[in-house]
C-alpha cells in the first residue's frame, strides 16, 4: 500500500549488479534477483562494503530502464555509499519525488507482495506518472522495509 510521497536527495549504491526483466523473473530457469542476492549475503557485503553511509543502508536498486515495467533494467544489490566502490557496480540515485511503499512479513514474499501492490497503484492511477530513472528498496530489517518509486512531481 502507498503510505506517502516523499523528497530525497541524491545518494550512491554500490553491490552486485544483473540484468533482467519481470517476465524472466516470473520463471525459475531464468530468474536472476534471487541468485544476486545470494551472492550478496555470501559475500557479506553488510558489513564489508567500504565507504558505507553513517546509517548503512542495504538496498535493491532497479535503474537504466529499458523503457517500463515490461523491458529490461539493472539490479544492483547493494548499500548506501559515500563514494562508489572500486570493484563493485555503482549507481546514483536521482534527487526527487518518490512514493513510499511499505511492506513488512516474510522475505522475499513480503517485498514480491509489495511489487504487486506498486503495479496495480500505478495502473489505477494513471495521473502519477512514474520517472523509469531510479527505484530501490530499502530493507530495515529482516521483516520489514520500503519500496520508493520515483515520480513525475
Amino acid at each position: 500500500m502507498c503510505t506517502q510521497t516523499t523528497q530525497l536527495e541524491s545518494f550512491i549504491v554500490s553491490g552486485l549488479l544483473t540484468r533482467t526483466t519481470n517476465q524472466a523473473e516470473l520463471l525459475p530457469e531464468s530468474a536472476k534477483i534471487g541468485a544476486l542476492w545470494s551472492d550478496f549475503f555470501a559475500q557479506n557485503l553488510m558489513q564489508m562494503m567500504p565507504h558505507q553511509s553513517a546509517t548503512p543502508k542495504m538496498l535493491g536498486v532497479y535503474a537504466n530502464y529499458e523503457s517500463d515495467l515490461t523491458g529490461a533494467f539493472d539490479v544492483i544489490a547493494g548499500m548506501a555509499v559515500t563514494q562508489a566502490v572500486e570493484g563493485y557496480a555503482s549507481v546514483q540515485i536521482q534527487a526527487g519525488t518518490y512514493q513510499v511503499f511499505e511492506f513488512e512479513g516474510d522475505m522475499p514474499g513480503a517485498v514480491v507482495a509489495a511489487w504487486t501492490d506498486v503495479w496495480a497503484y500505478f495502473a489505477s492511477n494513471p495521473q502519477i506518472t512514474r520517472r523509469y530513472g531510479s527505484d530501490f528498496e530499502e530493507y530495515r530489517d529482516a521483516r520489514s522495509g520500503a519500496i520508493y518509486i520515483g515520480i513525475l512531481a
